[in-house]
């Protein structure tokens, strides 16, 4: 596949339409917390209301980072698959709106677009999920791209993944970022431990670095390095309102999170933005230091609409709000972070 120049950031992953489903908080439609953790609960075979849906095309962690990194400035394709359904003219339609390349969006005939229904419930979310299997493909882009972002990809993507592993593996100048989504985590490390060796950065949640090291949840400086044990050079643990923690394998960091200027309207995407503005900022030429800086702002923006990309930010708006950062909003070393 020929480009007539490389792409800043190639995003590699499964792309969505979601439907956004507004639940009504009241007692047909309940939240509560076990031992196991928090719960949404409906009365079975009941009809709920609901207050309202909205669709978003062009959907799901890679597309979510494509369109970060292309409102940063950066030039930005997307490796994905859809079918010759109206779905997937509608997600084409919607990359090429936000000036994302679509040279590697393969189109399967006879078969179905992703669609996934995103359950809210006040600021927090519940999604229903569903990949098809697709005949999965690996078109390498010539020029290769400065960077690729890998993420979410379905349970019947394994020897793909194979794919783009030896790939990266022979196009070593390749800069390689790995969020790998909530099957690839599940999954366990076998099958992708040649992507976290290749990786210069992965990033994952705190709960989710857990799952894939297996280290001990309190126990933040472990779970760095035993990320850095698979081999990226650069790790990022994203710990929600306690904010996010990096290494380099020298220094280990802490970076608070941007104030919220209102409560979280909805939390769609706010992994996402964290991690592909992390990678814009890297690709830009920044520190890793800027790029703890940059990351949250566009999390704090992404939370303030419905959606995973209504708030992304243009990089002006962000370098804004920057400047407007309250003082001591700057990363800080882990041992020296205050209690």
């Amino acid at each position: 596949m020929s480009t007539s120049a490389p792409w800043d950031v190639l995003c590699v992953g499964d792309v969505v339409t979601d439907t956004a489903i507004e639940l009504i908080r009241d007692a047909s439609t309940i939240t509560y917390t076990d031992t196991d953790g928090p719960w949404l609960a409906m009365r079975s075979g009941a009809k709920l209301p609901f207050a309202g849906f909205q669709d978003f095309d062009a959907a799901g962690n890679a597309a979510n980072a494509a369109v970060a990194c292309r409102r940063l400035g950066l030039r930005t394709a997307l490796a994905s698959d859809v079918g010759k359904d109206a779905t997937g003219e509608r997600i084409a339609a919607r990359l090429q709106e936000h000036g994302v390349d679509t040279a590697l969006l393969h189109v399967h005939p006879e078969q179905q677009s992703n669609h996934h229904f995103v359950l809210r419930h006040g600021a927090e979310r519940t999604i229903l999920v569903k990949h098809h299997e697709f005949a999965y493909a690996w078109s390498a882009p010539e020029p290769p791209p400065r960077w690729v972002c890998f993420s979410s990809l379905s349970e019947h993507a394994g020897a793909y993944q194979d794919e783009i592993a030896g790939w990266l593996g022979e196009h070593t100048d390749v800069r390689l970022a790995f969020q790998p989504g909530t099957l690839q985590v599940r999954a366990g490390v076998d099958p992708l431990r040649s992507v976290y060796a290749r990786a210069e950065v992965v990033v994952m949640n705190r709960e989710e670095a857990v799952t894939v090291t297996g280290g001990d949840h309190a126990d933040v400086p472990g779970l760095l390095a035993r990320l850095h044990d698979l081999g990226p050079a650069l790790v990022v643990v994203t710990d929600g309102p306690d904010g996010a923690y990096a290494s380099d394998g020298d220094e280990q960091l802490w970076m608070p999170l941007y104030p919220d200027p209102a409560p979280p309207v909805e939390r769609t995407g706010a992994g996402d933005a964290f991690a592909s503005t992390f990678v814009a900022a890297l690709a830009r030429g920044e520190t890793v230091r800027t790029a703890l800086r940059w990351a949250p702002v566009n999390s704090m923006s992404v939370v303030q609409r419905v959606g995973g990309q209504a708030g992304l930010l243009p990089l002006a708006e962000l370098e804004r709000l920057l400047a407007d950062a309250p003082a001591g909003y700057a990363p800080v070393p882990l041992p020296d972070r205050a209690p």
